[in-house]
């Protein structure tokens, strides 16, 4: 098959970096061919792709190494240099053809990612203005444009274009562009540097940068006197690179290091637009109040108006002349970004709102300036002019804008309160030889290196990602997992950055850091899908192509359709306002139909509601990696559940053993558990927690195992390996078949009344025959039966698929409500159930949580991951629950529906205001009603419709879990004491 992996996965969480892309065939020389003709790929081969499509996208998990494939920390989060990639490279080559496997074709291409702020974009057609501008640079694989968030993210060739030139191709096509990030940016420091005061002085602490191991780039500012460098977490850390920057200088001389925060670009630009909308609104004011005194007020309050009526020259009067004077500036100074962004628009071919507004208020300044300079030339010639016009609507424009940016900022507020979680300081402490604590640190967070050691007392947060290793407390994780209860730590358990100790003092050795901890792996996936496109948006983008053009001819038939029955008197004269002609008249109409039309009201509809929605879900422990994946959600009507860790606990324990042979317990465990160690199975991992646990009622304290060969997973049945000289199958009935291997009366009877009490039986086989047994357990979570007989009153199916046993399976689904079953599945087996369930015209989701889930992960219409599970298993998925509660399977359904059915309103609102506002503006009810809209109210009603559709979104913001399952409360145990 052709395979080209250039791009990360969509909506993936993992820091940008470099990718490949090769394509080879893979020729199967054990296959066998189905009736159809095509060879069939073998089992191994498969896990090998699903283990290297993890691989590819963040290392491998520390602590288990592949064989055939590099080893931890060389995976693509850490190439440094072209002979690394190559390396890597060959070896995933050779690594396919150890497994029979042939390698045509090996072609390498760097796949980087930058990520941009785009200003500037008003609605849609800017967004995907700037969209194709990004496309059509040589080297741009991808694009893609979020005008909610006002960024760009670029995949692009490194050998072919650069980041100065895509932001070139933005400033082209009439955009503003600022990096954000760039792939060299996953983990980077900024330091302030003193006593640096020559240019040979930073050229010596940069090339003493450079060649420290594991420092990727650095990068001087000369105005700010600072320097950021992108380092390796896995080699170096901020504090040995200000150490680095010490050792440069040459005594006397004294260089130093100090942590430097660059301020959040995103709020300042934000805070930045607020300022300049709302001061562009006040200078508009100044100049707009006056005139619109001057025209409208002041003319009917005789005799305090009769001075603007004095006539200055023929029959140009004051009035005229100051109106003129004071609306210039408007409209060329305050309003000059109208032009601007009409010009660039026009240029690209393509039309959007700053067209409609630049058109309507031209058409009535330069009318109005025809008024005056006829009047200054005749004594008889009587016109009114439209200065107020032009002036009010500029400025109720720019305050719908104004209020608009203010709102939109609001849209975010979920994400910022997720990046201010972290603290700012930790605890840092110094160890001597002995491992005696011999200091106590205040540092920043920021300068915490991977493995450095912190303590954490009670009340404070935690800094970083880590492993407790001394300490009882209890940690409070509902701001990252929407876990309400507090959760019991003790060592060796993980502790998550930004989450709150509550009563017992820990001291923490830091494993994940800077972008690697899971706080910034959520705020970057939140980021990804605010950023990806919802289907839903189609229908926006496919009315802004030809909604401008629309709008024009529509206001220049309006102006013809007044003008020429009222040149041929075809509507009565008292239609026609006095001080005004047919002519004025029909202009007005025309201008209120250009300017009532809003294009940005449409635009805005899905992405604010997006950009919500993703935010309200990540507070509340649900993670959904896009648009996509939240609309599909809502359509859901069928939801495939895996057994182990998904309905039930996922933490299986051995309740009983049976022995069928003369061999000793304690042998036969420990022989199952050498086979069991290399698994990442739940079952597995409950076998060799129950050897360890029988070693130490035997007396033996030694943690030491027997060496295991040619260990291989069976998906759906079980493990082989080869223990001291021995073929040892640990596994069901089905492995037993696979190999052979007899199953006496006896052997029956123990599965068939294991399986009746709900329990799993696994078969221990050595040199082929079956020595023993062993009975193991998983309770089922609390929220299952609630979770599922909810899932029914929403109209949605349940099913259950699992590799385990038919009686067990059917035991299970009894307890929690599941009708329809499906056991002694293989993971290929569970992806073809969804697809015979597609196939039928069902939407369908998977719950599941390890590897063997990640096909129907995959294959499913919206795959939902537990957050405890296998990165696999979240990576393929479009829906990450944190908590590992079922309930927020519920919370993703339903707020997927209510983000669905506020984007349908947002799009009734914009649409039928629009649908509404331009017959009213055309005059359609002035001949029955006397009822007209000025230009300058059609301006205010066309500001407030975008307004109206960012406040619709906003309100996704009071949305509350329909379903919550009330955990029980905790016994209360010695920490509580203290």
């Amino acid at each position: 098959h052709g395979a080209e992996w250039g791009d990360p996965p969509q909506g993936s969480a993992s820091p940008p970096c470099v990718f490949w892309s090769f394509s080879c065939r893979f020729v199967s020389k054990e296959g066998e061919e189905d009736e159809e003709g095509h060879v069939q790929c073998p089992r191994h081969l498969l896990r090998f792709l699903c283990r290297f499509d993890r691989d590819r996208c963040g290392g491998l998990e520390r602590g288990g190494e592949h064989p055939g494939l590099p080893p931890s920390g060389s995976g693509c989060g850490s190439v440094q240099a072209g002979g690394n990639r190559c390396k890597i490279a060959r070896t995933i080559k050779e690594a396919i053809e150890d497994l029979n496997f042939e390698v045509d074709e090996l072609q390498e291409q760097e796949i980087a990612v930058c990520r941009l702020r785009i200003k500037g974009m008003a609605c849609t057609s800017c967004s995907e203005s700037v969209e194709r501008a990004l496309q059509m640079v040589p080297g741009v694989k991808k694009a893609a444009v979020g005008l909610a968030l006002e960024e760009a993210k670029v995949h692009y060739d490194p050998n072919v274009t650069s980041r100065d030139l895509i932001i070139e191709a933005v400033e082209d096509a009439g955009f503003g562009a600022d990096l954000i990030s760039s792939g060299d940016d996953v983990n980077k420091v900024h330091l302030k540097l003193e006593g640096v005061n020559s240019p040979e002085e930073t050229k010596l602490i940069q090339s003493v940068l450079e060649t420290t191991e594991g420092v990727n780039h650095v990068e001087w500012d000369t105005v700010e006197q600072t320097i950021k460098v992108a380092y390796d977490p896995d080699i170096t850390g901020p504090r040995l690179l200000i150490q680095c920057i010490q050792n440069a200088a040459q005594p006397p001389k004294c260089f130093n290091a100090t942590l430097h925060s660059p301020p959040k670009q995103r709020e300042a630009e934000r805070n930045h637009e607020i300022r300049n909308y709302r001061n562009k609104f006040l200078w508009s004011c100044l100049f707009s109040v006056p005139v619109f005194l001057f025209s409208m007020i002041l003319p009917m309050m005789s005799p305090y108006g009769d001075w603007l009526s004095y006539r200055i020259c023929n029959n140009m009067t004051i009035g005229m002349l100051l109106r003129w004077l004071l609306c210039s500036p408007v409209q060329f100074i305050v309003g000059w970004r109208f032009y601007i962004g009409a010009y660039h628009a026009l240029k690209r071919g393509y039309s959007n709102m700053d067209v409609l507004v630049a058109l309507g208020t031209n058409a009535a300044y330069f009318y109005s300036v025809y008024i005056v300079l006829k009047a200054l030339t005749s004594t008889s010639f009587e016109g009114q002019d439209f200065f107020e016009t032009s002036t009010m609507l500029i400025s109720f424009i720019l305050l719908g804008k104004y209020l608009e940016v203010v709102a939109k900022g609001k849209t975010s507020d979920a994400l910022s309160k997720l990046t201010e979680l972290a603290p700012e300081t930790a605890c840092l402490l110094s160890f001597d030889k002995d491992g005696n604590v011999i200091s106590e640190t205040e540092i920043s967070t920021q300068l915490l290196q991977r493995n450095d050691v912190i303590k954490i007392v009670p009340g404070t947060k935690v800094p970083v990602d880590g492993v407790v290793i001394k300490g009882q407390s209890h940690v409070n994780e509902s701001m990252i997992t929407g876990e309400a209860r507090p959760i019991a730590k003790k060592p060796g358990d993980r502790v998550i950055g930004g989450t709150v100790n509550d009563n017992g003092c820990i001291i923490v050795k830091a494993t994940h850091v800077g972008s690697e901890t899971a706080l910034s792996q959520i705020v970057q996936l939140v980021e990804a899908a605010q950023l990806a496109r919802a289907p839903v948006q189609k229908l926006a983008d496919k009315i802004s192509r030809f909604f401008v053009p629309t709008v024009v001819v529509a206001a220049f038939l309006t102006w013809l359709g007044w003008f020429i029955p009222g040149q041929f008197h075809l509507y009565p004269k008292q239609w026609i306002p006095k001080a005004m002609d047919s002519f004025e008249l029909a202009l007005q109409f025309g201008i209120s139909v250009l300017v009532v039309a809003c294009p940005c009201a449409l635009g805005l509809a899905t992405p604010t509601a997006v950009m919500v929605a993703t935010g309200k879900g990540a507070s509340q422990g649900v993670l959904i990696k896009g648009g996509n994946a939240l609309e599909k959600a809502h359509k859901i009507k069928a939801i495939i559940f895996d057994k182990t860790g998904t309905l039930t606990v996922g933490k299986p324990s051995v309740v009983q053993t049976k022995v069928f042979s003369k061999i000793p317990l304690l042998e036969l465990c420990d022989l199952a558990a050498c086979a069991e160690a290399n698994s990442e199975h739940p079952l597995s991992k409950a076998i060799v927690e129950h050897t360890k646990k029988l070693k130490e009622q035997y007396g033996s304290h030694s943690d030491h195992m027997m060496e295991s060969r040619d260990f291989e997973v069976h998906p759906g049945a079980g493990v082989s390996a080869a223990v001291e000289g021995k073929l040892v199958l640990v596994g069901n009935k089905r492995l037993m078949q696979e190999f052979e291997v007899p199953l006496s009366p006896e052997v029956e009877a123990y599965m068939s009344e294991t399986e009746e009490l709900a329990r799993t039986c696994v078969l221990v086989a050595i040199d082929k025959i079956i020595c023993g047994a062993l009975a193991v357990s998983d309770p089922l979570k609390p929220e299952a039966g609630r979770v599922i007989s909810y899932l029914k009153s929403m109209g949605i199916s349940s099913i259950m698929v699992t590799g385990d046993n038919w009686a067990t399976a059917k035991s299970i689904a009894k307890e929690v409500g599941i009708s329809q079953v499906f056991a002694e599945i293989d993971p290929v087996g569970k992806a073809e159930k969804i697809k015979n369930l597609q196939m039928q015209g069902l939407i369908v989701a998977m719950v599941g949580d390890g590897i063997n889930d990640s096909p129907a992960l995959a294959a499913a219409d919206v795959g939902m991951a537990i957050g405890a599970g296998t990165d696999v298993a979240i990576e393929a998925a479009d829906i990450v629950l944190m908590k590992s509660s079922l309930e927020d399977v519920i919370t993703a359904i339903d707020l997927s529906r209510k983000t669905l059915s506020r984007i349908r309103l947002n799009y009734v609102w914009a649409l039928g205001y629009n649908v509404l506002g331009m017959p009213v503006a055309a005059g359609v009810l002035f001949p029955f009603t006397g009822i007209r809209l000025p230009p300058w109210l059609a301006g205010a009603c066309m500001a407030a419709s975008s307004v109206s559709v960012v406040c619709s979104s906003l309100l996704l913001q009071l949305y509350k879990k329909p379903l919550h399952v009330e955990d029980p409360p905790r016994p209360r145990d010695a920490s509580d004491l203290i």
